[in-house]
């Protein structure tokens, strides 16, 4: 069995998998803001659940810059130098703990799940913030692996400021006085397709990957806006550079559960090589 913990910016998805990739039981719950109390939830949520049951790994996935297993910085959480492997040693026994960005590991399972992987693809996640995860023939990109997509500075309304500032899902939602699944208009989907053009227009050109898949909260409602940001981008972007195909995400609330099941693969598997 591998343990999977998907650590949002809001709250923070449980769930466990079987070797074949079957999903079990999930649980859900805030995510405080405290370090100490993220750790206590966390650790009496993993003893009781799977502390009599054969574990494999467990693998987090938090919404920040990771180094050596160390959150180096969440923005959206506030915690920097946070190393939770070390926080949470010995939650079930000697079963190892692997630790990777939340984006990095929704874009390497969302990649790996469709029918043909290309050779580059870019995974956005727009909910409380906006990530961005790299994958390169089907792994996590290891020079790319640390990139900060939403936090990219682009000027929107004469004002330079982090894409994720004005694009985000909690953006949104201040801005517009609603969440995603009570907006209704079509004006104000153009607008928000806009909005999130703005970091499209600077990243793709430096990627430039083969498909861009988009998930996270706003992720689910694509069919809203998908058409127009398409059309702005193949609008604005040179004329060298084409429109990458974008897709909406298989999963677009429980890719990084996915990701982290995939990457426990592949780490498992190199260590037995």
């Amino acid at each position: 069995m591998l343990v999977t913990v998907d650590t949002g910016g809001t709250k923070t998805l449980v769930a466990s998998f079987s070797q074949d990739g079957t999903v079990g039981e999930q649980i859900k719950f805030p995510t405080p803001k405290d370090q100490t109390e993220y750790v206590a939830l966390l650790r009496q949520t993993l003893q009781q659940q799977y502390g009599s049951q054969q574990v494999e790994a467990v693998v987090i996935a938090l919404p920040g810059i990771i180094k050596g297993n160390v959150a180096v910085w969440c923005e959206n959480l506030k915690w920097s130098n946070f190393n939770v492997v070390e926080a949470l040693d010995g939650v079930l026994g000697d079963v190892p703990i692997l630790v990777e960005n939340d984006a990095n590991l929704a874009g390497l399972a969302e990649t790996r799940t469709l029918a043909k992987v290309p050779e580059s693809s870019l995974y956005v996640t727009i909910s409380t913030g906006i990530g961005t995860g790299v994958t390169t023939n089907g792994v996590i990109d290891p020079g790319l692996r640390h990139g900060e997509g939403g936090h990219a500075l682009v000027e929107y309304d004469g004002v330079v400021r982090k894409w994720e500032s004005f694009a985000s899902g909690q953006a949104i939602h201040d801005i517009y006085g609603a969440y995603a699944r009570d907006i209704q208009d079509p004006a104000t989907w153009n607008q928000i397709a806009d909005r999130i053009s703005r970091g499209f227009l600077a990243v793709i050109p430096i990627i430039q990957p083969d498909v861009v898949i988009i998930g996270g909260s706003i992720g689910t409602y694509f069919d809203q806006y998908g058409a127009q940001l398409t059309n702005i981008l193949t609008e604005k972007l040179p004329p060298h550079i084409p429109c990458p195909e974008f897709r909406q995400a298989a999963h677009p609330e429980q890719a990084v559960i996915y990701g982290c099941y995939y990457y426990a693969l592949d780490t498992l598997a190199t260590q037995t090589a």
